[in-house]
């Protein structure tokens, strides 16, 4: 049994991997401001402190608990809210980070699970899909602060010998993300839909992402921490998806008169937005065995039906 920290873990992603972590037999603890997370996600076995990943107290606990293994998945996580407010994203996707990383300073290092973006990362892509030697040439300030995030765990290891993965993930989707915020399409289609709403489409809609259900993200991650590769794996179906494909995809799986017919209305195009974005999962096969088991409809269906339980 090793001693864990989630960072961020009170949120979408950040829940299902505590959850993994304590059903293979680890102690976790959560530190999360709940800001965007809820105390709602958490499992029941894991210690919760609200703390700002940002703020020396929050480097003094990680400090003390000292553990085997972090897994860092706070973050501003929105690209349009990196472009509305680029200060505010540095500060929680660097100075958060470099927070973090220095509470090991003279210390054990642990093994360092790091959260990264595999579409916003790559930018425009100039091949399909994008392999980890694709050039980094990200469009957004988020995609931006999670390629230096890699630098600085780059120079860590290099520095300190911090043994380091970063999980680039695809638009990730499942049970508990939030309907709510501006990142997250199929969420706020759900509650759209579900609402008996006309959902907003930012564009044509021929925009196209790569949809990754959190039951393989999570399942990367268990296979990770079981292996401890080291540097940058995409964690991807290698499949491109449309937006309006997507949604009609949606309609079918709410199976409910409330989804028929229900025409979206187009919303103009966001900034810092890709075109198309999907990336290759061949490497992770590769090195630590893991590569994506659910198809985009189950994996819709299943979210289908927790927000319809949820809403």
């Amino acid at each position: 049994m090793a001693n864990v920290i989630v960072t961020g873990g009170a949120g979408f992603i950040g829940s299902h991997l505590v959850d993994m972590m304590i059903s293979e037999g680890h102690q976790v603890t959560v530190i999360d401001d709940l800001s965007t997370g809820t105390k709602d996600n958490l499992n029941q076995k894991a210690s919760l402190k609200v703390l700002d990943i940002c703020s020396p107290e929050a480097a003094i606990e990680i400090a003390k608990l000292q553990p085997e293994i972090i897994i860092h998945a706070a973050a501003q996580i929105s690209v349009r809210v990196s472009m509305a407010d680029p200060l505010f994203d540095a500060k929680i996707n660097i100075l958060g980070l470099v927070n973090i990383l220095e509470a090991f300073k003279g210390k054990k290092l642990p093994y360092f699970m790091f959260l990264c973006t595999g579409g916003a990362l790559y930018g425009e892509q100039l091949t399909f899909p994008a392999t980890e030697d694709h050039p980094i040439n990200p469009t957004s300030f988020y995609g931006l602060t999670k390629s230096l995030s890699e630098h600085y765990l780059k120079f860590w290891q290099n520095q300190f010998g911090l043994n380091y993965v970063s999980l680039r993930l695809a638009n990730v989707y499942g049970p508990r993300q939030n309907c709510d915020g501006e990142s997250g399409v199929v969420a706020i289609f759900c509650k759209s839909l579900l609402s008996e709403k006309a959902p907003i489409v930012n564009g044509t809609g021929d925009q196209t992402r790569d949809y990754i259900f959190v039951e393989d993200v999570v399942n990367a991650f268990r296979l990770a921490q079981r292996n401890r590769p080291t540097g940058s794996y995409n964690i991807g179906t290698g499949c491109e998806t449309s937006v309006i494909d997507l949604l009609s995809s949606l309609n079918k799986a709410l199976e409910s008169n409330i989804a028929v017919n229900i025409a979206a209305q187009h919303g103009p195009v966001k900034s810092g937005e890709q075109l198309r974005s999907v990336i290759s999962p061949n490497k992770a096969l590769e090195t630590f065995g893991w590569k994506p088991l659910i198809d985009l409809n189950s994996g819709l269906s299943k979210t289908a039906s927790w927000f319809r339980e949820n809403k």
